[in-house]
């Protein structure tokens, strides 16, 4: 893992040479498929040493991250062209690798709470740095604040393991049982907000609407899959309380992803709804996950992967339309088929993944989250029966609203798109739907 982090160091004086940014986005690129050959199919931990080590969850997670990033220098082609603190741009992407790298490398829960913590600073800096609109301090702040409030309690039970057992590697983890509540609560909290739970979900659509394209990214991308990513990782220690109290979890996930796919429908503002959606899509997988079964986990990792190029790929559509309009609203942004015919058939692709349609990633988790979920308790079948149906629904709306209909008149730019936009879209939609062929690397790394 160093070789990858010393890669990354190097990228830091390099980012002072006139016009790296593009070179910057190709380095990106090169390390994601440098990393992408180095992967071992022997399901250990591989590359210990340095207190690092990743086994295949981590290599997903890695991979995506290395892959997003590049993505988003690619989309960020304004923030070049107006030159707006493209320096300090390139500084908080590199930083940002750095910490996200680290966070699903590391197998120390210490140190894994360190560089989750440290990977909100980046992308707080994105936000509040990057951001449209002056509500963006208030989006700052929700972000900030309940991320670290829920992150607070696992600390303090952090230092309790240390001092009882003396160790913190998660390569031991499954050994240690604490099976009692206020620590199983300390330490599932923080994942929770992370990931977020119906419920601790505000700061989601806040953050989303007032992040710039490339916050939105790693936003839906990576940092919701942090959550996810450390709660498999506790979960293993706490497995008595899990079974007992996940009860809790999973029917919050699953009344208020049905509850978040409703507030979808009734949304005009194209981020918010893509934000919403993502909601009701980590409710899925957490309730997954929640089971505590071989399904619900392949299935949640396959829908944390699928989902972050999905819904990044959807951000980066209304970004698009938000460039030439000027607006994120579907009242402003109808008929683009008029004016983008080419753009139509991407929207289509990403909305269609979105909704699990075959052959895309997302019908594999979602199958696989189904069968754990209903073989958990057969009464979660009617709320997931109507999570699928209106999460079809709210991705078609979104679709026709923004590509049929009479064309809005304010609108005067000429563009069909150029070659970087679809390529951006046809970077994220081809590995969410080849992943599929190789489905064995997302349902047998446990």
């Amino acid at each position: 893992m160093l070789k990858y982090l010393f890669f990354m160091m190097f990228l830091i004086p390099m980012v002072f040479l006139e016009d790296f940014f593009w070179l910057l986005q190709v380095f990106m690129f090169m390390i994601s498929f440098l990393f992408m050959f180095s992967i071992s199919f022997d399901y250990f931990f591989m590359h210990l040493g340095m207190g690092l080590g990743i086994d295949l969850m981590s290599f997903g997670l890695i991979l995506l991250s290395f892959w997003i990033v590049a993505l988003m220098i690619m989309a960020s082609e304004s923030i070049f062209k107006n030159n707006y603190s493209k320096l300090l741009y390139m500084m908080n992407m590199v930083f940002l690798m750095i910490t996200l790298m680290f966070s699903f490398s590391v197998t120390n829960l210490f140190m894994f709470y360190l560089f989750f913590e440290s990977s909100l600073i980046p992308v707080l800096f994105l936000v509040l740095g990057w951001g449209y609109q002056p509500e963006r301090l208030q989006a700052g702040m929700y972000l900030l604040f309940y991320t670290l409030f829920a992150s607070l309690p696992m600390l303090i039970s952090i230092f309790y393991i240390q001092s009882s057992s003396g160790m913190l590697s998660f390569i031991m983890m499954n050994m240690m049982n604490y099976n009692f509540i206020l620590f199983y609560l300390s330490m599932v909290l923080v994942f929770l907000v992370k990931m977020p739970m119906f419920l601790v979900h505000l700061w989601l659509p806040k953050a989303h609407v007032e992040a710039p394209i490339s916050g939105s990214m790693i936003l839906a991308g990576i940092m919701l899959k942090l959550g996810g990513y450390g709660l498999m990782r506790v979960m293993m220690m706490m497995s008595g309380v899990s079974l007992v109290y996940n009860i809790i979890w999973i029917s919050i996930s699953l009344i208020g992803g049905f509850l978040v796919s409703m507030i979808c429908i009734r949304q005009v503002d194209m981020k918010s709804m893509i934000a919403y959606s993502s909601v009701a899509h980590m409710g899925i997988a957490l309730s997954g996950m929640m089971t505590m079964t071989m399904w619900g986990w392949n299935g949640s990792y396959s829908m944390m992967l699928a989902h972050g190029l999905c819904s990044s790929g959807l951000f980066c559509l209304a970004n698009i339309s938000y460039e030439r309009s000027g607006s994120r609203s579907m009242l402003i942004n109808k008929g683009m088929m008029n004016l983008m015919p080419s753009m139509c058939l991407w929207w289509f692709l990403l909305v269609s993944s979105n909704m699990a349609a075959p052959p895309s990633l997302n019908l594999l988790g979602e199958i696989s989250l189904l069968n754990s979920i209903v073989g958990w308790s057969f009464i979660s079948m009617f709320m997931l029966m109507l999570m699928s149906f209106f999460s079809a629904v709210y991705s078609l709306f979104l679709y026709s609203y923004s590509q049929h209909g009479k064309i809005y008149s304010g609108i005067y730019s000429c563009s069909m798109g150029y070659f970087r936009e679809y390529l951006l879209l046809f970077l994220h939609w081809v590995p969410l739907n080849l992943l599929i062929l190789k489905s064995d690397l997302c349902l047998l790394w446990l």
